[in-house]
């Protein structure tokens, strides 16, 4: 199943918070919109997850689309027990979570609904306020790899 669903290419995002112990943040690859009327937005954390609790507590929270260059600061998020901010520029959202810097776009939520996924909790949030870069790119993930070039390097190996 991951081998066939890793053929979608997805953006990835990083989802950021500030909580009691100062800012926490994941890298999250399951991001969608879901609603215009409402604006919602939807990301799926693993049930394992440390951070997503974190923070779920804040209940406010930021979602930063990653761009072409910064596939560093997402594999920085995805590393458990580290200082995850360690080097990172960032700056408060209108509500107070992080805003990475260099994003391709960012988004403030609020939790609106979670849901049973089986290995993942189905997330659902309210936007409160959004913006972008629209001189950047996005950052791609395909095949387990960033980017769209390196997979396509691996097809042609083959």
């Amino acid at each position: 199943m991951r081998d066939v669903l890793g053929h979608f290419c997805s953006g990835v995002t990083v989802i950021t918070a500030i909580g009691p112990d100062g800012p926490v943040g994941f890298t999250c690859q399951s991001f969608a919109s879901l609603s215009l009327d409402p604006p919602l937005v939807s990301f799926a954390p693993a049930r394992t997850s440390s951070s997503w609790p974190r923070v779920r507590d804040a209940h406010r929270f930021c979602i930063n689309v990653l761009a072409d260059d910064q596939a560093d600061v997402s594999n920085a998020f995805a590393r458990s027990g580290t200082d995850k901010f360690a080097g990172i520029e960032w700056r408060p959202s209108l509500q107070g979570a992080p805003v990475l810097g260099g994003v391709v776009a960012w988004i403030d939520c609020e939790l609106w609904a979670e849901y049973d996924g089986g290995d993942h909790t189905v997330v659902v949030s309210s936007v409160i306020d959004l913006g972008t870069d629209t001189a950047r790119t996005p950052l791609l993930f395909h095949r387990g790899a960033y980017g769209l070039q390196s997979a396509l390097r691996v097809e042609e190996a083959s």
